[in-house]
């Protein structure tokens, strides 16, 4: 079983049905929403199409709102692109009117970016296609000598190396994608370009008083961000290294250290990790991927990311389904790697709660006693998050009645979903139930070791504080007279 989940965004392509059953077959385990793009009807028309194939199909897949956030773009051309020379002269101003671009200058969205820049900062385009060098700046206008040519098109986006840019994490419009993230009831909400912990926090207060239940995960892809990295991190649930932007702002060389420095900082911290941008890039046409879109993976993989990311591959791309299946392969032979199944995390570490040293627990026993699944019973999925967080082959099943925790730990490396629910308080009975529920599925076998973790007080959050060892075939008899 694959343990690395995916994450496949939702666009044009994956409109029809058959093309999004598909994609859930292939291993789709959560679909990405852009608000960035489409109109509120059509995202909330797919977030309804992608719980009723789920629903079709047995299974959960979680729902990942993107906010657009503060990207800063250049308007449109008359032409619709032009073709900037090294050397040429080229003028980004905000007083060029939507639509009036030319070969000379364009407008800006931000009107605030001559304020953000100065004479000798480095502009890049288009993800840094296009590298500008700031010559002059005027209120206005910033006035820039071409460094890095090329074709440049409509709505590109703009960044300034080194970061600097002082637009408010939070706009008007992503104000009212999060009433819309709440009423389609997201799983997930990603901030993009927070600054620090208070970004964060704001998205969490707006996202709760629209009535949101989902978790909040931040997009590191500020240069200021990477200075903020524990403060960003302890306010969210969850990262995304958004490597587009981030590279462009640290510099494309720096991005790898940076990825995996993210990613152990987010495990160490029992945050989740996503990686995301251009990782199988070349199957938006293709239909195999490069050798070195195969090793971007693997080693993400290896550096112990919870979740990868596809975004045009699957919106806009000939051939979502297959994408994901190649993704899945990936993943799965390079789980099967000594370094992807061992972990030292918190070994030294002093737990804070019970339910915490449980789920420690139960995985130092498993990984060294042959088990062959752990069934977590859960309210809140902190439990399973908690041992997601230790590298182990081992999977770890959420077993839960809440249809809304189910899909939350599809982000959770290593953790399956299982709708499960008892109506008694006995102890062995319950234990047998969930045993039984992992026979039916085929999970075990008359033999196996299974690990149960669960509380003493069904329906309380944060009350595990049980872990119990049963081998199956040999579990006691269940007394129906007494609760234990």
């Amino acid at each position: 079983m694959r343990r690395t989940k995916i994450i496949a965004t939702l666009g044009p392509a994956t409109d029809n049905p058959e093309v999004l059953e598909k994609m859930i077959k292939a291993g789709m385990d959560l679909a990405r929403l852009n608000f960035s793009h489409d109109p509120v009807e059509l995202l909330l028309k797919r977030a309804a199409m992608v719980k009723e194939i789920a629903r079709k199909l047995d299974c959960w897949v979680g729902i990942l709102v993107d906010l657009q956030g503060p990207k800063i773009r250049i308007e449109s051309f008359r032409l619709g692109e032009i073709t900037l020379a090294e050397g040429n002269i080229f003028t980004l101003d905000t007083t060029c009117p939507p639509a009036d671009g030319d070969q000379d200058r364009v407008g800006v969205t931000y009107r605030q970016l001559p304020e953000d820049v100065h004479p000798g900062d480095i502009l890049l385009l288009d993800d840094g296609r296009i590298v500008l060098h700031a010559i002059k700046v005027e209120s206005q206008k910033i006035v820039c000598r071409v460094e890095i040519g090329g074709e440049l098109s409509n709505h590109k986006g703009i960044n300034r190396m080194g970061g600097g840019i002082s637009a408010p994490t939070l706009t008007e419009k992503d104000h009212q994608d999060i009433k819309t993230a709440a009423q389609m009831q997201a799983d997930y909400m990603a901030v993009s370009f927070p600054r620090s912990g208070q970004d964060i926090d704001q998205a969490r207060e707006l996202f709760m008083a629209a009535g949101g239940k989902g978790r909040i995960i931040a997009k590191i892809e500020r240069a200021e961000a990477m200075d903020n990295l524990p403060e960003i991190i302890t306010a969210s649930d969850a990262v995304m290294i958004a490597r587009g932007d981030l590279g462009v702002e640290i510099g494309d060389a720096a991005l790898p250290p940076a990825q995996k420095k993210i990613i152990q900082l987010a495990r160490s911290m029992n945050r989740v990790a996503i990686t995301a941008t251009q990782m199988m890039e070349s199957m938006i046409e293709n239909q195999i991927p490069t050798r070195a879109e195969v090793f971007d993976v693997a080693n993400a993989v290896l550096d112990g990311t919870d979740s990868v990311m596809l975004s045009a591959e699957t919106a806009i791309g000939r051939h979502p389904h297959k994408v994901i299946a190649a993704m899945s392969r990936i993943c799965l032979e390079a789980e099967t790697q000594h370094k992807a199944m061992t972990s030292s995390h918190r070994i030294h570490s002093q737990f804070s709660k019970v339910d915490e040293a449980i789920s420690m627990a139960t995985m130092y026993v498993a990984n060294h006693l042959g088990v062959k699944a752990i069934a977590a019973l859960t309210e809140s999925g902190s439990t399973p998050l908690w041992m997601s967080r230790i590298s182990s082959g081992i999977p770890i099943y959420a077993l839960t009645k809440h249809a809304a925790i189910r899909r939350r730990v599809t982000l959770y490396r290593g953790v399956y979903p299982v709708n499960f629910k008892t109506e008694t308080l006995n102890h062995a009975l319950v234990n047998q139930e969930a045993v039984e529920e992992l026979l039916s599925r085929g999970i075990v076998s008359k033999g196996d070791l299974v690990i149960i973790t669960k509380g003493d007080l069904a329906g309380v959050q944060g009350g595990t504080n049980a872990l119990k060892i049963v081998k199956v075939g040999e579990m006691e008899e269940p007394q129906t007279n007494m609760n234990e």
